[in-house]
Protein backbone atom coordinates (compact mmCIF):
# COMPACT_ATOMS: atom_id res chain seq x y z
CA UNK A 1 0.00 0.00 0.00
CA UNK A 2 1.23 3.42 -0.98
CA UNK A 3 2.01 5.27 2.41
CA UNK A 4 1.85 9.52 1.85
CA UNK A 5 4.99 11.46 2.78
CA UNK A 6 5.03 14.07 5.61
CA UNK A 7 4.02 17.31 3.60
CA UNK A 8 5.61 20.65 5.11
CA UNK A 9 2.40 22.29 6.31
CA UNK A 10 1.16 24.85 4.82
CA UNK A 11 0.63 28.76 5.75
CA UNK A 12 -2.59 28.45 6.24
CA UNK A 13 -4.48 26.04 7.74
CA UNK A 14 -8.34 25.37 8.10
CA UNK A 15 -9.68 23.14 11.07
CA UNK A 16 -12.82 22.97 12.46
CA UNK A 17 -14.78 24.62 9.42
CA UNK A 18 -12.99 27.93 10.06
CA UNK A 19 -9.98 29.33 8.25
CA UNK A 20 -7.77 31.01 9.96
CA UNK A 21 -3.27 32.27 10.60
CA UNK A 22 -1.54 29.88 12.25
CA UNK A 23 -1.08 31.66 15.05
CA UNK A 24 2.64 30.58 15.94
CA UNK A 25 3.81 30.46 12.41
CA UNK A 26 4.95 33.74 12.40
CA UNK A 27 6.16 35.52 8.83
CA UNK A 28 7.59 33.20 6.65
CA UNK A 29 11.22 32.61 6.50
CA UNK A 30 13.01 34.01 3.35
CA UNK A 31 13.65 31.69 0.53
CA UNK A 32 17.92 30.54 0.77
CA UNK A 33 18.73 31.25 -2.76
CA UNK A 34 21.57 28.80 -2.36
CA UNK A 35 19.36 26.05 -1.24
CA UNK A 36 17.67 23.16 -3.63
CA UNK A 37 13.50 24.05 -4.19
CA UNK A 38 11.59 22.19 -1.15
CA UNK A 39 10.59 19.00 -2.56
CA UNK A 40 8.30 17.51 -0.09
CA UNK A 41 5.55 21.11 -0.62
CA UNK A 42 1.83 19.44 -1.78
CA UNK A 43 1.71 20.90 -5.39
CA UNK A 44 -1.09 23.64 -5.95
CA UNK A 45 -4.01 23.03 -7.38
CA UNK A 46 -5.61 23.35 -10.40
CA UNK A 47 -7.41 26.73 -10.74
CA UNK A 48 -10.78 25.59 -11.30
CA UNK A 49 -10.97 23.39 -8.76
CA UNK A 50 -12.79 23.23 -5.81
CA UNK A 51 -12.21 20.11 -4.01
CA UNK A 52 -8.76 18.18 -4.19
CA UNK A 53 -8.50 14.66 -2.01
CA UNK A 54 -5.21 13.09 -2.10
CA UNK A 55 -3.63 9.72 -1.25
CA UNK A 56 -6.96 9.36 0.70
CA UNK A 57 -7.07 5.78 2.55
CA UNK A 58 -9.94 4.53 4.99
CA UNK A 59 -9.92 1.65 6.46
CA UNK A 60 -12.45 0.15 8.86
CA UNK A 61 -11.96 -3.42 10.15
CA UNK A 62 -11.11 -6.21 7.43
CA UNK A 63 -12.35 -3.83 4.76
CA UNK A 64 -9.87 -1.02 3.15
CA UNK A 65 -12.98 1.07 1.96
CA UNK A 66 -10.67 3.61 0.11
CA UNK A 67 -7.00 3.01 -0.66
CA UNK A 68 -4.71 5.84 -1.98
CA UNK A 69 -7.28 7.55 -3.55
CA UNK A 70 -6.55 10.78 -5.96
CA UNK A 71 -9.76 13.03 -6.89
CA UNK A 72 -10.16 16.37 -8.59
CA UNK A 73 -13.49 18.19 -8.77
CA UNK A 74 -14.07 21.38 -10.52
CA UNK A 75 -16.00 24.57 -9.49
CA UNK A 76 -19.75 24.82 -11.47
CA UNK A 77 -19.24 20.91 -12.87
CA UNK A 78 -21.47 17.73 -12.24
CA UNK A 79 -19.28 14.96 -10.86
CA UNK A 80 -20.54 11.34 -10.60
CA UNK A 81 -19.00 8.74 -8.58
CA UNK A 82 -19.40 5.58 -9.93
CA UNK A 83 -18.95 2.23 -8.93
CA UNK A 84 -20.38 -0.84 -7.40
CA UNK A 85 -21.96 -1.17 -3.97
CA UNK A 86 -19.69 -1.48 -1.53
CA UNK A 87 -17.01 0.41 -4.32
CA UNK A 88 -16.00 3.15 -1.41
CA UNK A 89 -18.42 5.70 -3.52
CA UNK A 90 -20.29 6.67 -0.05
CA UNK A 91 -17.32 6.71 2.71
CA UNK A 92 -15.39 8.87 0.16
CA UNK A 93 -18.02 11.73 0.21
CA UNK A 94 -18.49 10.66 4.15
CA UNK A 95 -14.94 11.89 5.01
CA UNK A 96 -15.61 15.14 2.69
CA UNK A 97 -19.22 15.41 4.79
CA UNK A 98 -17.13 15.26 7.71
CA UNK A 99 -18.52 11.82 9.25
CA UNK A 100 -15.49 10.28 8.97
CA UNK A 101 -12.18 11.51 8.86
CA UNK A 102 -9.38 9.31 6.11
CA UNK A 103 -6.34 7.67 7.83
CA UNK A 104 -4.06 8.75 5.27
CA UNK A 105 -3.66 11.81 2.90
CA UNK A 106 -5.43 15.47 3.00
CA UNK A 107 -8.79 16.99 1.46
CA UNK A 108 -8.14 20.50 -0.25
CA UNK A 109 -10.86 22.82 -0.81
CA UNK A 110 -10.99 25.72 -2.69
CA UNK A 111 -7.01 25.52 -2.52
CA UNK A 112 -6.50 25.20 0.99
CA UNK A 113 -6.14 21.90 3.32
CA UNK A 114 -8.96 21.28 5.23
CA UNK A 115 -9.83 19.60 8.35
CA UNK A 116 -13.57 18.31 8.70
CA UNK A 117 -14.17 16.45 11.72
CA UNK A 118 -18.24 16.60 11.85
CA UNK A 119 -21.00 17.70 9.34
CA UNK A 120 -21.64 20.79 11.10
CA UNK A 121 -18.02 21.83 10.38
CA UNK A 122 -18.85 20.47 6.56
CA UNK A 123 -22.06 22.89 6.59
CA UNK A 124 -19.74 26.18 7.80
CA UNK A 125 -17.71 25.38 4.90
CA UNK A 126 -20.67 25.27 2.12
CA UNK A 127 -20.65 21.91 1.86
CA UNK A 128 -24.47 19.91 1.90
CA UNK A 129 -24.96 16.13 1.57
CA UNK A 130 -28.43 14.25 0.69
CA UNK A 131 -28.22 10.90 2.03
CA UNK A 132 -29.56 7.64 0.08
CA UNK A 133 -31.78 7.10 3.73
CA UNK A 134 -32.98 10.75 4.21
CA UNK A 135 -32.08 12.59 7.89
CA UNK A 136 -35.08 14.12 8.43
CA UNK A 137 -37.30 14.18 11.78
CA UNK A 138 -40.64 12.65 10.54
CA UNK A 139 -43.63 14.46 12.89
CA UNK A 140 -41.74 18.38 12.14
CA UNK A 141 -43.28 20.21 9.40
CA UNK A 142 -40.95 21.14 5.73
CA UNK A 143 -40.25 23.93 7.57
CA UNK A 144 -38.95 22.80 10.92
CA UNK A 145 -36.67 19.96 9.49
CA UNK A 146 -35.24 23.11 6.98
CA UNK A 147 -34.10 25.38 9.45
CA UNK A 148 -32.81 22.82 11.82
CA UNK A 149 -29.97 23.87 14.10
CA UNK A 150 -30.30 27.67 12.06
CA UNK A 151 -33.30 28.63 13.11
CA UNK A 152 -33.94 33.27 12.54
CA UNK A 153 -34.45 34.42 15.37
CA UNK A 154 -36.72 37.64 17.16
CA UNK A 155 -36.54 39.14 20.30
CA UNK A 156 -39.72 39.53 22.54
CA UNK A 157 -39.71 43.00 24.12
CA UNK A 158 -35.60 42.94 22.58
CA UNK A 159 -34.34 40.39 25.15
CA UNK A 160 -36.41 37.10 24.93
CA UNK A 161 -34.97 35.22 21.75
CA UNK A 162 -38.02 33.42 19.90
CA UNK A 163 -37.88 31.19 16.80
CA UNK A 164 -39.36 33.34 13.86
CA UNK A 165 -41.58 30.91 12.68
CA UNK A 166 -43.43 33.68 10.13
CA UNK A 167 -39.90 34.32 8.40
CA UNK A 168 -39.11 30.94 8.48
CA UNK A 169 -42.41 29.69 6.28
CA UNK A 170 -41.64 32.73 4.01
CA UNK A 171 -37.72 32.14 3.37
CA UNK A 172 -38.44 28.36 2.87
CA UNK A 173 -41.47 29.08 0.56
CA UNK A 174 -39.48 31.59 -1.61
CA UNK A 175 -36.65 29.14 -2.03
CA UNK A 176 -39.42 26.78 -2.66
CA UNK A 177 -40.55 28.80 -5.38
CA UNK A 178 -37.48 29.73 -6.58
CA UNK A 179 -36.22 25.81 -7.19
CA UNK A 180 -39.79 24.93 -8.09
CA UNK A 181 -39.82 22.53 -5.73
CA UNK A 182 -43.84 22.98 -5.22
CA UNK A 183 -43.51 22.14 -1.09
CA UNK A 184 -45.70 23.44 1.45
CA UNK A 185 -43.64 24.32 4.64
CA UNK A 186 -46.61 23.70 7.02
CA UNK A 187 -46.62 20.03 5.96
CA UNK A 188 -45.39 17.49 7.71
CA UNK A 189 -42.91 15.03 6.42
CA UNK A 190 -44.40 11.73 7.63
CA UNK A 191 -47.38 12.68 5.45
CA UNK A 192 -45.14 13.26 1.99
CA UNK A 193 -43.67 10.88 -0.20
CA UNK A 194 -40.06 9.77 -0.93
CA UNK A 195 -40.26 12.52 -3.90
CA UNK A 196 -41.01 15.42 -1.70
CA UNK A 197 -38.70 14.18 1.37
CA UNK A 198 -35.93 14.64 -1.21
CA UNK A 199 -36.93 17.82 -2.13
CA UNK A 200 -36.74 19.16 1.59
CA UNK A 201 -32.81 17.50 1.99
CA UNK A 202 -31.78 19.57 -1.14
CA UNK A 203 -33.43 22.57 0.40
CA UNK A 204 -31.37 22.01 3.72
CA UNK A 205 -28.66 22.47 1.48
CA UNK A 206 -29.73 25.42 -0.15
CA UNK A 207 -31.30 27.36 3.11
CA UNK A 208 -27.79 26.89 4.31
CA UNK A 209 -26.28 28.55 1.19
CA UNK A 210 -23.74 25.17 0.46
CA UNK A 211 -21.91 25.66 -2.86
CA UNK A 212 -20.87 21.89 -3.08
CA UNK A 213 -23.83 19.08 -3.14
CA UNK A 214 -23.28 15.57 -2.45
CA UNK A 215 -26.04 13.65 -3.45
CA UNK A 216 -25.56 9.93 -2.23
CA UNK A 217 -27.86 7.17 -4.69
CA UNK A 218 -30.81 10.12 -5.34
CA UNK A 219 -33.03 8.13 -7.73
CA UNK A 220 -32.83 4.35 -5.84
CA UNK A 221 -36.23 5.46 -4.07
CA UNK A 222 -37.77 7.83 -6.66
CA UNK A 223 -40.23 6.49 -9.95
CA UNK A 224 -39.15 7.15 -13.26
CA UNK A 225 -41.21 10.20 -13.40
CA UNK A 226 -39.84 11.34 -10.26
CA UNK A 227 -36.27 10.45 -11.47
CA UNK A 228 -36.50 12.89 -14.55
CA UNK A 229 -37.14 15.52 -12.38
CA UNK A 230 -34.75 15.21 -10.11
CA UNK A 231 -32.33 14.74 -13.03
CA UNK A 232 -33.92 18.45 -13.98
CA UNK A 233 -33.08 19.59 -10.49
CA UNK A 234 -30.00 18.58 -10.42
CA UNK A 235 -29.25 20.72 -13.99
CA UNK A 236 -30.85 23.36 -12.64
CA UNK A 237 -28.61 23.47 -9.61
CA UNK A 238 -25.10 23.30 -11.49
CA UNK A 239 -26.73 26.03 -13.85
CA UNK A 240 -27.02 28.09 -10.49
CA UNK A 241 -23.47 27.49 -9.91
CA UNK A 242 -23.66 24.73 -7.68
CA UNK A 243 -21.18 21.96 -7.62
CA UNK A 244 -22.81 18.63 -7.76
CA UNK A 245 -20.84 15.09 -6.58
CA UNK A 246 -23.69 12.65 -7.62
CA UNK A 247 -22.90 9.01 -6.31
CA UNK A 248 -24.36 6.37 -8.29
CA UNK A 249 -24.09 3.76 -10.50
CA UNK A 250 -27.17 4.07 -13.06
CA UNK A 251 -25.15 4.87 -16.04
CA UNK A 252 -27.75 6.17 -18.67
CA UNK A 253 -28.09 8.97 -15.46
CA UNK A 254 -24.76 9.27 -15.80
CA UNK A 255 -24.85 10.02 -18.75
CA UNK A 256 -27.95 12.23 -18.84
CA UNK A 257 -26.58 14.68 -16.62
CA UNK A 258 -22.74 14.34 -15.55
CA UNK A 259 -20.06 16.24 -17.03
CA UNK A 260 -17.10 13.98 -15.82
CA UNK A 261 -17.39 10.80 -14.35
CA UNK A 262 -14.90 8.58 -11.47
CA UNK A 263 -15.02 5.04 -11.85
CA UNK A 264 -14.55 3.28 -8.13
CA UNK A 265 -13.96 -0.60 -7.24
CA UNK A 266 -12.67 -2.53 -4.53
CA UNK A 267 -11.83 1.24 -2.97
CA UNK A 268 -9.76 2.10 -5.75
CA UNK A 269 -9.74 4.78 -8.01
CA UNK A 270 -9.96 3.28 -11.91
CA UNK A 271 -10.64 6.11 -14.30
CA UNK A 272 -11.82 9.46 -14.71
CA UNK A 273 -14.00 10.30 -17.80
CA UNK A 274 -15.13 12.72 -19.47
CA UNK A 275 -18.88 11.06 -20.35
CA UNK A 276 -19.65 13.02 -23.82
CA UNK A 277 -17.20 11.05 -25.08
CA UNK A 278 -17.32 7.54 -23.19
CA UNK A 279 -19.90 4.86 -23.81
CA UNK A 280 -21.93 3.34 -21.23
CA UNK A 281 -20.54 0.15 -21.93
CA UNK A 282 -17.27 1.15 -21.32
CA UNK A 283 -17.90 2.46 -18.11
CA UNK A 284 -19.66 -0.53 -16.58
CA UNK A 285 -16.79 -2.81 -18.06
CA UNK A 286 -14.59 -0.13 -15.91
CA UNK A 287 -16.63 -0.54 -12.94
CA UNK A 288 -16.92 -4.35 -12.42
CA UNK A 289 -13.93 -4.92 -14.02
CA UNK A 290 -14.65 -7.22 -16.61
CA UNK A 291 -17.07 -7.13 -20.37
CA UNK A 292 -20.99 -6.59 -19.06
CA UNK A 293 -23.54 -8.65 -20.78
CA UNK A 294 -26.46 -6.37 -20.22
CA UNK A 295 -29.16 -9.21 -21.95
CA UNK A 296 -30.81 -11.67 -19.41
CA UNK A 297 -30.58 -15.12 -20.71
CA UNK A 298 -34.22 -16.30 -20.99
CA UNK A 299 -35.56 -20.03 -22.51
CA UNK A 300 -38.99 -20.14 -23.24
CA UNK A 301 -41.11 -20.82 -20.29
CA UNK A 302 -42.75 -24.32 -19.26
CA UNK A 303 -45.74 -23.28 -16.85
CA UNK A 304 -46.38 -25.95 -14.14
CA UNK A 305 -49.67 -26.36 -11.80
CA UNK A 306 -50.96 -23.11 -10.71
CA UNK A 307 -48.91 -22.15 -7.11
CA UNK A 308 -50.64 -18.70 -5.98
CA UNK A 309 -54.19 -18.35 -6.75
CA UNK A 310 -55.68 -15.02 -5.49
CA UNK A 311 -59.50 -14.49 -5.93
CA UNK A 312 -61.28 -10.78 -5.16
CA UNK A 313 -58.61 -9.58 -3.42
CA UNK A 314 -59.17 -6.49 -1.55
CA UNK A 315 -56.65 -5.00 1.49
CA UNK A 316 -57.34 -1.40 3.21
CA UNK A 317 -54.02 0.33 4.28
CA UNK A 318 -53.41 1.22 8.02
CA UNK A 319 -55.89 4.50 7.46
CA UNK A 320 -58.57 2.29 6.23
CA UNK A 321 -58.47 2.96 2.64
CA UNK A 322 -58.64 0.40 -0.31
CA UNK A 323 -55.73 0.08 -1.63
CA UNK A 324 -56.10 -3.57 -3.62
CA UNK A 325 -59.72 -3.60 -5.12
CA UNK A 326 -61.12 -7.03 -5.87
CA UNK A 327 -57.71 -8.48 -7.65
CA UNK A 328 -57.72 -11.98 -9.03
CA UNK A 329 -54.71 -13.76 -10.90
CA UNK A 330 -52.52 -16.76 -11.05
CA UNK A 331 -48.87 -17.27 -11.04
CA UNK A 332 -48.01 -21.04 -12.14
CA UNK A 333 -44.62 -22.62 -10.88
CA UNK A 334 -42.04 -22.09 -13.46
CA UNK A 335 -43.71 -18.66 -14.23
CA UNK A 336 -42.52 -14.80 -13.92
CA UNK A 337 -45.64 -12.74 -13.36
CA UNK A 338 -44.71 -9.46 -13.06
CA UNK A 339 -46.88 -6.60 -11.60
CA UNK A 340 -46.28 -2.88 -13.55
CA UNK A 341 -47.63 -0.06 -12.13
CA UNK A 342 -46.46 3.70 -11.18
CA UNK A 343 -46.18 3.74 -7.19
CA UNK A 344 -48.65 3.87 -5.12
CA UNK A 345 -51.18 2.12 -6.95
CA UNK A 346 -51.50 -0.80 -4.30
CA UNK A 347 -48.33 -2.55 -5.30
CA UNK A 348 -46.55 -2.96 -1.51
CA UNK A 349 -50.46 -3.28 0.00
CA UNK A 350 -50.75 -6.70 -2.76
CA UNK A 351 -47.01 -7.41 -1.86
CA UNK A 352 -47.56 -7.17 2.34
CA UNK A 353 -50.72 -8.90 1.96
CA UNK A 354 -49.77 -12.09 0.18
CA UNK A 355 -46.77 -12.49 2.38
CA UNK A 356 -49.06 -11.79 5.74
CA UNK A 357 -48.37 -8.47 6.74
CA UNK A 358 -51.49 -6.95 6.20
CA UNK A 359 -54.78 -8.19 6.95
CA UNK A 360 -57.29 -9.32 3.88
CA UNK A 361 -60.27 -7.59 3.70
CA UNK A 362 -61.84 -9.58 1.10
CA UNK A 363 -61.24 -12.73 -0.89
CA UNK A 364 -58.96 -15.66 -0.50
CA UNK A 365 -55.36 -16.35 -1.43
CA UNK A 366 -54.44 -20.07 -2.33
CA UNK A 367 -51.21 -21.71 -1.96
CA UNK A 368 -50.49 -24.89 -3.66
CA UNK A 369 -54.22 -25.90 -3.22
CA UNK A 370 -54.46 -24.56 0.11
CA UNK A 371 -56.51 -21.34 1.27
CA UNK A 372 -53.56 -19.34 3.74
CA UNK A 373 -55.81 -16.25 3.77
CA UNK A 374 -55.72 -16.27 7.56
CA UNK A 375 -52.64 -17.52 8.40
CA UNK A 376 -49.98 -16.13 9.83
CA UNK A 377 -46.23 -14.67 8.28
CA UNK A 378 -44.88 -18.18 9.63
CA UNK A 379 -47.19 -20.54 8.35
CA UNK A 380 -46.90 -18.84 4.76
CA UNK A 381 -43.20 -19.34 5.19
CA UNK A 382 -43.29 -22.80 6.40
CA UNK A 383 -45.81 -23.71 3.63
CA UNK A 384 -43.60 -22.14 1.27
CA UNK A 385 -43.50 -18.32 0.20
CA UNK A 386 -40.16 -16.41 0.47
CA UNK A 387 -40.80 -12.73 0.34
CA UNK A 388 -37.91 -9.92 -0.56
CA UNK A 389 -39.84 -6.54 0.59
CA UNK A 390 -39.68 -3.40 -0.67
CA UNK A 391 -38.04 -1.56 2.61
CA UNK A 392 -35.12 -3.80 3.46
CA UNK A 393 -34.30 -1.74 6.36
CA UNK A 394 -38.07 -1.33 8.03
CA UNK A 395 -38.92 -5.33 6.83
CA UNK A 396 -35.84 -7.16 5.27
CA UNK A 397 -33.37 -7.07 8.15
CA UNK A 398 -32.31 -6.73 11.92
CA UNK A 399 -30.00 -4.09 11.32
CA UNK A 400 -28.46 -4.04 14.56
CA UNK A 401 -28.08 -8.24 14.53
CA UNK A 402 -25.06 -9.41 12.89
CA UNK A 403 -25.10 -11.36 9.21
CA UNK A 404 -25.22 -14.85 10.66
CA UNK A 405 -28.74 -14.24 12.93
CA UNK A 406 -30.17 -12.24 9.92
CA UNK A 407 -29.44 -15.16 7.61
CA UNK A 408 -31.13 -17.69 10.40
CA UNK A 409 -33.91 -15.27 11.16
CA UNK A 410 -36.73 -16.81 9.14
CA UNK A 411 -35.27 -20.53 10.11
CA UNK A 412 -33.93 -20.42 13.24
CA UNK A 413 -36.88 -22.59 14.97
CA UNK A 414 -36.00 -25.30 12.85
CA UNK A 415 -32.99 -27.89 12.67
CA UNK A 416 -30.31 -27.65 12.18
CA UNK A 417 -30.35 -23.97 13.67
CA UNK A 418 -32.18 -25.26 17.07
CA UNK A 419 -32.62 -28.25 18.95
CA UNK A 420 -35.33 -27.85 21.19
CA UNK A 421 -35.44 -24.89 22.88
CA UNK A 422 -31.22 -24.27 22.27
CA UNK A 423 -30.02 -22.41 19.88
CA UNK A 424 -26.75 -23.46 17.95
CA UNK A 425 -24.81 -20.41 17.12
CA UNK A 426 -21.77 -22.63 15.35
CA UNK A 427 -24.87 -23.76 12.97
CA UNK A 428 -25.86 -20.19 12.32
CA UNK A 429 -22.02 -19.47 11.75
CA UNK A 430 -21.18 -21.85 9.46
CA UNK A 431 -24.41 -21.44 7.49
CA UNK A 432 -23.65 -17.82 7.19
CA UNK A 433 -19.67 -18.72 6.15
CA UNK A 434 -21.20 -20.80 3.11
CA UNK A 435 -24.12 -18.23 1.71
CA UNK A 436 -21.70 -15.31 2.05
CA UNK A 437 -19.10 -17.24 -0.30
CA UNK A 438 -21.77 -18.48 -1.74
CA UNK A 439 -23.35 -15.23 -2.93
CA UNK A 440 -20.95 -12.74 -2.66
CA UNK A 441 -21.57 -10.98 0.06
CA UNK A 442 -18.93 -8.72 0.81
CA UNK A 443 -19.18 -8.42 5.17
CA UNK A 444 -15.73 -7.36 7.05
CA UNK A 445 -16.06 -9.54 9.75
CA UNK A 446 -17.73 -12.54 7.99
CA UNK A 447 -20.66 -13.65 9.59
CA UNK A 448 -20.39 -11.38 12.78
CA UNK A 449 -20.67 -8.58 10.61
CA UNK A 450 -23.50 -5.98 11.82
CA UNK A 451 -26.04 -5.51 8.74
CA UNK A 452 -26.43 -1.98 9.76
CA UNK A 453 -22.74 -1.55 8.76
CA UNK A 454 -22.90 -2.92 5.09
CA UNK A 455 -23.68 -1.04 1.49
CA UNK A 456 -27.10 -0.93 0.44
CA UNK A 457 -26.34 -4.05 -2.68
CA UNK A 458 -24.75 -6.18 0.32
CA UNK A 459 -27.66 -6.08 2.67
CA UNK A 460 -30.05 -7.05 -0.06
CA UNK A 461 -27.57 -9.64 -1.09
CA UNK A 462 -28.38 -10.95 3.00
CA UNK A 463 -32.43 -10.88 2.15
CA UNK A 464 -32.34 -12.81 -1.28
CA UNK A 465 -30.26 -15.43 0.22
CA UNK A 466 -32.49 -15.90 3.00
CA UNK A 467 -35.53 -16.03 1.17
CA UNK A 468 -34.37 -18.11 -1.78
CA UNK A 469 -32.69 -20.68 0.53
CA UNK A 470 -35.87 -21.82 2.32
CA UNK A 471 -36.53 -23.57 -1.34
CA UNK A 472 -39.90 -21.97 -1.34
CA UNK A 473 -42.50 -22.71 -4.02
CA UNK A 474 -43.83 -19.19 -4.30
CA UNK A 475 -41.07 -15.97 -4.16
CA UNK A 476 -42.52 -12.90 -3.91
CA UNK A 477 -39.50 -9.94 -5.48
CA UNK A 478 -40.53 -6.12 -4.53
CA UNK A 479 -38.15 -3.94 -6.03
CA UNK A 480 -35.35 -6.50 -5.79
CA UNK A 481 -32.86 -4.56 -7.95
CA UNK A 482 -33.66 -0.83 -6.27
CA UNK A 483 -30.38 0.79 -5.16
CA UNK A 484 -27.77 -1.69 -6.72
CA UNK A 485 -25.23 -1.46 -9.05
CA UNK A 486 -25.72 -3.08 -12.08
CA UNK A 487 -23.60 -6.29 -11.47
CA UNK A 488 -25.60 -6.79 -8.34
CA UNK A 489 -29.03 -5.79 -10.53
CA UNK A 490 -27.72 -8.52 -13.69
CA UNK A 491 -27.15 -11.36 -10.68
CA UNK A 492 -30.38 -11.05 -9.23
CA UNK A 493 -32.78 -10.98 -12.28
CA UNK A 494 -30.62 -13.59 -13.39
CA UNK A 495 -31.47 -15.23 -10.05
CA UNK A 496 -35.00 -14.45 -10.61
CA UNK A 497 -35.04 -16.23 -14.21
CA UNK A 498 -32.96 -19.28 -12.14
CA UNK A 499 -36.03 -19.71 -9.87
CA UNK A 500 -38.90 -19.46 -12.45
CA UNK A 501 -36.63 -22.37 -14.46
CA UNK A 502 -36.18 -24.45 -11.48
CA UNK A 503 -39.91 -24.53 -11.27
CA UNK A 504 -40.77 -21.78 -8.54
CA UNK A 505 -43.76 -19.34 -9.34
CA UNK A 506 -42.19 -15.76 -9.04
CA UNK A 507 -44.34 -12.94 -8.45
CA UNK A 508 -42.24 -9.73 -9.69
CA UNK A 509 -43.49 -6.37 -8.39
CA UNK A 510 -41.08 -3.66 -10.19
CA UNK A 511 -41.06 0.07 -10.91
CA UNK A 512 -38.40 -0.46 -13.55
CA UNK A 513 -40.08 -1.36 -16.84
CA UNK A 514 -37.00 -2.79 -18.58
CA UNK A 515 -36.98 -5.33 -15.53
CA UNK A 516 -40.60 -5.98 -16.05
CA UNK A 517 -40.04 -6.45 -20.05
CA UNK A 518 -36.64 -8.40 -19.47
CA UNK A 519 -38.10 -10.60 -16.74
CA UNK A 520 -41.83 -11.03 -17.02
CA UNK A 521 -43.55 -13.73 -18.97
CA UNK A 522 -47.02 -12.50 -18.10
CA UNK A 523 -47.45 -9.03 -17.61
CA UNK A 524 -50.11 -7.32 -14.99
CA UNK A 525 -50.79 -4.05 -14.45
CA UNK A 526 -51.90 -2.36 -11.55
CA UNK A 527 -53.55 1.13 -11.96
CA UNK A 528 -55.59 2.22 -9.13
CA UNK A 529 -55.40 -0.68 -6.95
CA UNK A 530 -57.12 -2.36 -10.24
CA UNK A 531 -55.24 -5.13 -12.22
CA UNK A 532 -56.30 -3.30 -15.88
CA UNK A 533 -54.58 -5.91 -17.75
CA UNK A 534 -53.20 -9.22 -18.01
CA UNK A 535 -51.11 -10.77 -21.05
CA UNK A 536 -47.70 -12.56 -21.76
CA UNK A 537 -45.33 -10.75 -22.15
CA UNK A 538 -44.00 -11.09 -25.72
CA UNK A 539 -47.79 -9.45 -27.06
CA UNK A 540 -47.03 -6.21 -24.96
CA UNK A 541 -44.51 -3.20 -25.68
CA UNK A 542 -43.19 -0.48 -23.36
CA UNK A 543 -45.46 2.54 -24.84
CA UNK A 544 -48.43 -0.11 -24.17
CA UNK A 545 -47.77 -0.92 -20.84
CA UNK A 546 -47.08 2.54 -19.87
CA UNK A 547 -50.36 3.84 -21.28
CA UNK A 548 -51.67 0.97 -18.76
CA UNK A 549 -49.57 2.03 -16.18
CA UNK A 550 -51.36 5.74 -16.19
CA UNK A 551 -55.09 5.11 -16.79
CA UNK A 552 -54.97 5.63 -20.70
CA UNK A 553 -55.97 2.92 -21.47
CA UNK A 554 -57.99 0.43 -19.29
Amino acid sequence: MNQVRRRAEPDVIVERGEVRDDPGAGPPPEPDAGSPPEQDAAPPPEPDVIVEMRHITKRFPGVVANDDIDLSIRRGEIFALLGENGAGKSTLMSMLFGMYEPDEGEILLRGKRVRIASPSEAVALDIGMVHQHFKLVSNYTVTENIILGKEPVRRLFGLLPLVDRKEADRRVRELSARYRFDLEPTAVIEDLGVSAQQRVEILKMLYREAEILIFDEPTAMLTPQEIEALLAIVRALRDAGKTIILITHKLEEIKQVADRCAVLNSGRLVEVFDVATTSTRLMAQRMVGREVDFEISKRPARFGEVVLDVRGLTVHDEQKVARVKGLSFQVHGGEVFAVAGVAGNGQVELADALAGLLPTRQGTVVLKGEDITRSSVRRRTVKGVAYIPEDRHGVGLILDFPVADNLASKSYFRPPFSKGPLLRQAEFKSHATEVIERYDIRCGKGPMTLVRSMSGGNQQKVIVAREIDQGADLVIFVQPTRGLDIGATLGIRNRIIAERDAGKAVLLISLELDEVLSCADTIGVLYNGEMTKVAPASELGLGEVGEYMMGVRR
